[in-house]
């Protein structure tokens, strides 16, 4: 959920310790080193009822409470509340050259990752074999007392709601692959799986660009294609199967590439890393550094023509694609991730140059355009979020769960 938090969504009258403990947790969650004396503002609860809720979080190994805040410049200091670094969600995201897995703690901290390279996209029953390894070893490493809740499932294809089931990843070459239930077999941890770019999209409402941002459109580029997430009115779009933000689908150019949906001139077909890749002239052991190497043969007048086309005619297509998901969802942001924000860094100016047009009431003439941080974190942060939701929702009644199993 991504509705902005209401003044005073607490209530002293209220009977509901589950729900005090999860706008408390909440709040702890999204906030870093959040005071008592903020709690008890911002949820409407008396000082002692937030004393008591904060004593039961910090009991369940879900917050610390730290220094006093000595920022106050009146009254008392406030003792300051931290989400614990001990609960943790194991986060995998499986792309067709690399198989991610990390451990995130609660307020998404990244605290390991392990990307573990391919020579060909991955199977599922391969990805399995990867995270059981790698978990074993980051598991052994653990200090005494830090737990996992779960596991986070970042895919780049569709994705089943009710049972985690991958309809379809193309790039990956699956199809029916339940592999959320063989990770949640073989590890015996709950498994949340969620569409990639969709968990990016979470990412940033809860942490990144689009915190406090109501309508947020979120677009990733990546070795599988264009994924995207949206928001809107403070909340994500999941459409009646959950399907809702494959933007990469977008129609962008007549009679152009085929794509692997079957039709042609899709913007994940048209707008691609490989072809960045290619006119950068990167080895494969390197694609990593992508970012870097490019702007630097911009820079020190190495790019050749063929670079810099490519690029004008990538930008050229982004536009095309981003006009049309502007005047249809009317965001007031828009965050590019992944291979997209080296694009637009490439050619400062140049998105927005080409998303000028005339009239005096365009639908993008007014949208933030935002970069997301480099890297793969954000959606490792956002996979994180989907184990993470129930333990918020529900924070001494999931652990119970878990206990039970």
């Amino acid at each position: 959920m991504f509705a902005t938090a209401r003044t005073h969504p607490g209530s002293n009258r209220d009977s509901s310790r589950q729900h005090n403990l999860s706008t408390v947790l909440r709040l702890v969650h999204s906030t870093a080193g959040i005071s008592r004396a903020q709690l008890t503002r911002t949820t409407g609860l008396n000082r002692s009822t937030i004393a008591v809720l904060v004593a039961e979080l910090s009991q369940l190994g879900l917050a610390v409470e730290s220094d006093l805040d000595t920022a106050q410049l009146h009254g008392r200091p406030s003792i300051k509340i931290d989400p614990s670094p001990a609960a943790l969600a194991l986060v995998v995201n499986p792309d067709v050259d690399v198989v991610s897995v990390a451990l995130v703690s609660l307020g998404g901290h990244i605290v390991n990752t392990v990307r573990f390279h391919t020579v060909r996209a991955p199977s599922g029953v391969e990805v399995v074999n990867i995270v059981t390894a790698v978990y074993s070893g980051m598991r052994t490493s653990l200090p005494a007392g830090h737990r996992v809740m779960g596991v986070g499932l970042a895919i780049p294809g569709l994705v089943r709601t009710d049972d985690g089931t991958v309809i379809e990843a193309p790039h990956l070459g699956w199809q029916d692959e339940p592999l959320s239930s063989r990770l949640g077999e073989a590890l015996g941890l709950p498994v949340f799986t969620a569409n990639d770019a969709v968990v990016g999209a979470r990412a940033q409402a809860a942490f990144g660009a689009g915190r406090g941002v109501a309508d947020l459109l979120y677009l990733y580029g990546g070795a599988s294609g264009i994924g995207g997430g949206v928001i809107s009115d403070g909340r994500l779009i999941r459409g009646a199967a959950g399907f809702a933000g494959q933007l990469g689908h977008t129609h962008v150019r007549t009679g152009g590439t085929a794509c692997t949906c079957g039709s042609s001139g899709c913007l994940e077909a048209e707008v691609t890393r490989a072809a960045l890749i290619e006119a950068v002239g990167l080895p494969s052991g390197e694609i990593e550094n992508l970012e870097e190497a490019l702007l630097e043969k911009l820079q020190d007048g190495s790019s050749n023509d063929e670079l810099c086309a490519v690029i004008s005619h990538q930008i050229g297509l982004l536009a095309v694609g981003l006009k049309t998901v502007m005047s249809l969802l009317n965001p007031s942001a828009i965050v590019l991730g992944g291979f997209l924000r080296i694009l637009v860094r490439a050619a400062p100016g140049a998105l927005e140059e080409a998303l000028a047009g005339c009239g005096p009431r365009r639908p993008w003439e007014n949208v933030r355009i935002e970069l997301a941080p480099l890297g793969e974190d954000q959606i490792l942060i956002g996979a994180a979020e989907l184990v993470f939701e129930p333990l918020l929702a529900d924070p001494a009644g999931y652990l119970q769960g878990l206990a039970g199993e």
